[in-house]
């Protein structure tokens, strides 16, 4: 009887742990709430997945839009004129779109020989550059000295392009990675040497290898020095390279400002990666959107980077970090030989509070504002903040585009008012509402004012609003607003859809009258309850049992029931403790297929992770798989719950109309 007893209260002890234990980890950030910006300027960004690039205030509101028939792949950036300049999708091409939404000029890199991604760079001469990859065979490989375990590599490299005609451009100058190559693997070849003694080469054996060797992620331009900033994922190091040289001049180690033709001037983040230093010396993991922080700003000419923390030893979170490189007035990099570059450590390094509430595993980026303060995006949440070189944040906004659950952005930008960003009409206010019954009518309010000219008179009109729920506004349009007059209010009545377990998202344009260029576009979001499901957590359940041998004989000698269904029956059926554990994706697969609570969810993962991980709408990952493999092209859900992830072959990879051949391997759930 005593020993019943104990067995249910170790029992009931375990189920306490695991209910605890199945709480889901949001990948959302820190809940601050949104403040007007201590900037005085505009963000401009494009989400990924929308053809629409946002220009958004300090409050938080729409002030323009440029539409395009492309998604980003990934950047974007303004002129002063208010076009833009941006990536597109497929890895093809760059396009200007003019402030009015005229394609003014594309360009397209794409053949079986190289192919744009990721980032760009507008220079002041006019040009752009881009970063392409530069394919090469297996065989070319092998010549230039790789070890052919590695399965082949296809490098990166750097054009300048100079457009001429709406659909034209000359290329003025390159770089490619290929053309500083060094290794230490075979005798026989050129580039034959010993890698610590030339930090300003590229180790082709070096890093994952593969279809993507380096990973470039992004460029920035320094006109001070006439030099080039590359972060460069895959080594997590940022290299500068000599942009004075000529072509042909890049493709050799003599020529340029720096003497050293298209060398590498300075390198930092992994001293590993040229034999400076042990893995304890790596800063950077995975890192995106390195820069030089802007004339006029605090701690102009350092090198800021958002450090993703891919694979960081200390655990998963992000950080954004600044760096004083040791360059003299001529744009010379100093190294002691026989030691890696300098500096030591970081000059300044944000975290949150608490390190994991900031962790984007991938995209992300970060800018010095001229206040001192640095502007941050993470995201793979869509979430922009504003912090004080204190860590303090005084200012938040979280991306709606295209949806609340779609929301991610590669990186934003900062400009000043000096740009031709004008308007008379502006609109504030945040319209939400959170766990809403069905069919209720629901309140809330706007303001619209005149921020024009002393006396000058604006009509304005609400021009569109959501088609889902029944609304009224008052008032609806209004003319004659002057800025004296001060702000007036827009009071919104909802009537909610009739509908449970839903989110609802959309926006409220309201126009100039007299100027349709000149708009503010409002955020809306409407749910109605949700009702989400108790995930058994079998992978605590699983360590539990492997840990306290009385505890795994106490449930192996029991039974429980459990209400996962069996291939072709609906029938109950008794099941091991560690069967549950292996049913687990079958039962989210069930959740996914027969619940409509829980369409949405997104199955991923992450660039060089061994995981894949399933999310549901609410950003809450309910589930994750490993690998043994790190490249994944992509991710396919059973219905048995088993996975099924396309991995690089372990040779050159063959590319079929764009596309690339891969290996098939099949995870069985939890096993």
């Amino acid at each position: 009887m005593k020993k019943n007893i104990a067995e249910k209260k170790i029992i009931f002890f375990v189920t306490i742990i695991l209910i605890t234990s199945s709480m889901p980890l949001t990948l959302s950030m820190i809940n601050e709430a949104k403040t007007p910006g201590t900037f005085n300027g505009y963000i401009l960004f494009c989400p990924m997945g929308s053809t629409t690039t946002y220009l958004i205030d300090t409050t938080g509101n729409v002030r323009h839009t440029w539409p395009s028939s492309s998604i980003p792949n990934y950047s974007v950036y303004a002129y002063e004129n208010g076009s833009i300049v941006r990536t597109t999708d497929d890895n093809k091409g760059v396009e200007i779109i003019d402030w009015n939404g005229t394609v003014v000029w594309q360009f397209e890199y794409y053949s079986t020989q190289h192919m744009l991604h990721h980032d760009i760079k507008p220079l002041p001469n006019g040009n752009i550059l881009m970063i392409a990859y530069d394919y090469k065979t297996f065989e070319e490989a092998i010549e230039a000295g790789l070890n052919p375990s590695s399965g082949g590599v296809t490098p990166d490299q750097i054009i300048e392009v100079r457009p001429t005609g709406p659909t034209t451009g000359d290329i003025v100058w390159e770089w490619h990675a290929w053309d500083h190559l060094i290794q230490d693997f075979d005798p026989t070849k050129e580039n034959y040497g010993v890698v610590a003694d030339h930090p300003e080469l590229i180790d082709i054996n070096y890093g994952l290898g593969g279809w993507d060797w380096n990973h470039m992620n992004s460029i920035d331009y320094n006109e001070e020095f006439d030099q080039i900033l590359l972060s460069v994922h895959t080594f997590s190091e940022v290299w500068v390279i000599d942009h004075s040289t000529t072509t042909e001049a890049a493709s050799g180690h003599t020529g340029g400002r720096s003497g050293k033709g298209g060398d590498l001037l300075y390198r930092w983040g992994n001293p590993a990666a040229y034999r400076a230093g042990t893995p304890s010396d790596q800063k950077f993991f995975g890192q995106h959107d390195a820069s030089w922080i802007d004339p006029g700003c605090p701690g102009a000419g350092d090198i800021l980077v958002f450090n993703n923390g891919f694979e960081r030893p200390e655990g998963p979170y992000s950080s954004v970090d600044e760096i004083v490189p040791p360059v003299n007035d001529t744009g010379h990099y100093f190294l002691e030989p026989g030691s890696s570059y300098k500096p030591d450590k970081q000059v300044w390094v944000y975290t949150a509070k608490n390190p994991t509430d900031l962790h984007s595993v991938w995209f992300s980026g970060a800018q010095r504002l001229p206040s001192g303060n640095t502007l941050i995006c993470s995201g793979q949440s869509g979430y922009f903040f504003e912090v004080t070189p204190n860590n303090q944040i005084v200012w938040n906004y979280t991306n709606p585009y295209p949806d609340p659950q779609n929301n991610l952005v590669f990186k934003i930008r900062y400009y000043t008012t000096g740009f031709p960003f004008t308007s008379d009409l502006n609109c504030e206010g945040s319209l939400k509402w959170t766990k809403i019954p069905p069919g209720s009518t629901q309140t809330g309010t706007f303001t619209v004012k005149n921020i024009g000219e002393s006396h000058s008179l604006l009509d304005w009109t609400i021009e569109s609003y959501p088609t889902w729920g029944t609304w009224t506004f008052t008032p609806s349009n209004g003319t004659g607003l002057t800025p004296e007059m001060g702000m007036i209010t827009v009071d919104v009545t909802v009537t909610a859809p009739d509908k449970k377990n839903k989110d609802f998202t959309g926006e409220i344009k309201i126009v100039n009258s007299q100027d349709n260029t000149d708009f503010n576009i409002l955020p809306i979001s409407l749910s109605t309850p949700i009702n989400k499901p108790f995930i058994f957590n079998g992978t605590v359940l699983e360590r539990l049992l492997h840990a306290f041998p009385l505890l795994r004989k106490l449930f192996h000698d029991s039974t429980i029931i459990s209400s996962v269904r069996s291939s072709g029956s609906e029938e109950p059926r008794k099941k091991n403790p560690i069967d549950i554990v292996r049913t687990h994706a079958n039962t989210l697969a069930q959740y996914m297929s027969n619940n409509d609570s829980f369409k949405g969810y997104t199955l991923f993962s992450p660039e060089y992770s061994r995981y894949s991980y399933l999310m549901n709408n609410n950003k809450i990952i309910v589930h994750s798989w490993k690998s043994n493999y790190t490249d994944c092209l992509g991710n396919y859900l059973l219905e048995n719950g088993n996975l099924v992830r396309m991995v690089l072959p372990g040779v050159n990879p063959t590319f079929l109309g764009g596309g690339i051949s891969g290996r098939v391997e099949v995870d069985e759930g939890m096993t």
